[in-house]
């Protein structure tokens, strides 16, 4: 499960495309229709201005594994020309390069799909032999579901990004989890509007599909739609009501509407079905935190620590506690672990002080500190009021060594 959110402590869960076992790919051909549309256009426009009828057809991107020597790809076109041009029916189909390492096809004029489709496997298999690489295929089909002849080509460039999630030698058709890895790009660079789009998209080829319709949802909580994010989330459980992403998704909305009691009895429900969710675990230690159940919220906190030891929001929370339980060492020794975790956390580091000066002790490392968190949060009174105390108490400590020595 990976989390986003427009807060940077509190997220929503969502199942994106990046919980495949292989990493995403660091481009993406779907990219292309918001930095290159150029070359798209140029071969949907090839594709229209097709003589032949061209009722349905396949439409593929492929790309070969760039790991490879440039000396063995160099002479590509060439290659590819004269590989297509072997085909004894070439000329019912086109071809455009799209980069050094990738091309996009069509043809046309299949007797089934099941013989196309074993086609496109025997020519993956032969430019790969030809190129002495890996070739990562994307596939999509004309007609399909309402997207037009053009369309189809964007549904070759999403099912490629699809492919790349499996690895270089790969082949994937267009379908709805495609449609859902094309969401959560646009999602990843901010596109919000156009992910909806997206979302919804797939929704019309698999209604109830659980991530499309969350994914949906988180869209419209972190464009701050609230109610229609609620809406999703309510058609979610309807499919499945122990969905834990769902269920703790509900209970972010009821916190960030204030109803903190609510939101707990979300999360406790998430927790019963899977304790093992470290979003769970931390919101859920962070809402008792907040109401004073400190102890409840301890234990949650523990376990959140257990599943994620580099949150350093972990340990500033537990840090907190301490601190309002008036046990000033525990307090600052998770505060230290917050602060080596991120020393930038102005909370932590506030509070690392506050534990030194109820302690008594280290007081110029508690000055700097406090200093620290007001230089990255200058407006926060708290943080000042805890400078002028131990400024304060280190102005006793002088006045009484002065005493001591006057009266020596």
């Amino acid at each position: 499960m990976t989390v986003k959110f427009s807060s940077k402590e509190i997220h929503f869960l969502k199942k994106d495309s990046d919980n495949f076992k292989i990493k995403p790919p660091e481009t993406y051909f779907s990219d292309l229709l918001l930095t290159k549309k150029n070359r798209i256009k140029a071969f949907q426009k090839k594709l229209s201005e097709v003589t032949i009828s061209w009722n349905n057809f396949l439409c593929a991107v492929l790309e070969l594994n760039s790991d490879r020597s440039e000396s063995i790809i160099k002479n590509k076109k060439e290659t590819l020309e004269t590989f297509f041009n072997s085909f004894p029916d070439h000329k019912k189909g086109i071809w455009k390069c799209l980069s050094k390492t990738s091309f996009i096809m069509a043809f046309c004029g299949y007797e089934s799909e099941k013989k196309a489709a074993n086609r496109l496997v025997s020519l993956k298999e032969k430019l790969s032999t030809a190129f002495r690489t890996e070739i990562l295929m994307g596939v999509a089909k004309f007609p399909c579901h309402d997207f037009s002849k053009p369309q189809t080509v964007v549904n070759a460039l999403k099912a490629a990004d699809h492919a790349a999630f499996f690895g270089p030698d790969t082949l994937i058709h267009f379908d709805a989890v495609s449609i859902n890895i094309s969401a959560d790009r646009l999602y990843q660079l901010n596109k919000y509007n156009m992910a909806i789009k997206e979302y919804k998209k797939g929704l019309e080829i698999e209604p109830n599909n659980i991530n499309l319709i969350n994914s949906l949802g988180v869209c419209f909580g972190v464009m701050g739609k609230l109610d229609n994010a609620k809406l999703e989330f309510e058609k979610a459980l309807k499919i499945n009501p122990n969905e834990v992403m769902v269920i703790y998704n509900t209970g972010l909305l009821y916190q960030i509407n204030g109803n903190l009691y609510q939101a707990i009895q979300c999360l406790h429900k998430a927790h019963d079905i899977d304790d093992c969710v470290f979003e769970v675990e931390f919101l859920l230690g962070k809402l008792l935190f907040k109401i004073q159940q400190f102890d409840r919220a301890m234990a949650h906190l523990e376990a959140a620590s257990r599943i994620n030891p580099e949150s350093g929001l972990v340990f500033r929370i537990k840090g907190e506690i301490y601190l309002a339980k008036n046990q000033p060492e525990k307090a600052g020794i998770e505060f230290n672990k917050a602060v080596k975790l991120n020393p930038l956390d102005a909370v932590a580091l506030s509070g690392y002080a506050k534990s030194m000066l109820l302690q008594d002790k280290n007081l110029n490392i508690a000055i700097s500190l406090a200093k620290k968190s007001i230089a990255i949060q200058p407006a926060n009174s708290l943080f000042k009021d805890r400078l002028k105390a131990i400024m304060k108490k280190i102005e006793v400590h002088a006045s009484q060594e002065e005493k001591i020595k006057s009266a020596s």
